[in-house]
């Protein structure tokens, strides 16, 4: 009997915002698109949803008001690291919207350029973790439609 997997994939990622508003302007830049779910509307958005890249993650900004109570003040936690193919292009482009560095671009690869990655903090305080990943491309292959 095969087990079953416990993790099965990432379900969401969700960031924090005292804005909402602000924050969709600044992820509709950084995505190229619009959230598809906003509630309780557009106008007076507490939440709103995006879909974004190979796998249509799910991406949640979320109004501060709702975030746990254990939350520590400023970035930190976990980084959710975004596969991107130009990974200065994207970290130029990120910054320029107004975005921090949090981390500077970093080669894990012995300088291969198989496993990079750099993070920034946006407008609102959540880390935003940006890599390369020849392992992602390549499982990518081996599941594309």
């Amino acid at each position: 009997m095969k087990p079953s997997l416990s993790l099965r994939g990432m379900a969401n990622i969700s960031y924090w915002a005292d804005d909402v508003i602000a924050a969709r302007h600044w992820y509709n830049e950084v995505f190229g698109i619009e959230p598809y779910f906003q509630m309780p509307n557009a106008d007076t958005p507490a939440y709103i949803e995006y879909r974004v890249g190979d796998y249509k993650h799910e991406v949640g900004i979320i109004s501060r008001k709702f975030q746990p109570q254990l939350a520590q003040p400023g970035p930190g936690g976990a980084v959710l690291y975004w596969h991107v193919d130009d990974l200065q292009g994207t970290l130029d482009r990120i910054l320029a919207l107004g975005a921090t560095p949090y981390q500077p671009v970093t080669d894990h690869s012995g300088g291969k350029n198989t496993f990079v990655t750099a993070s920034v903090v946006d407008p609102f305080g959540n880390v935003l973790g940006i890599m390369y990943n020849q392992h992602y491309l390549d499982i990518f292959e081996q599941i594309k439609p």
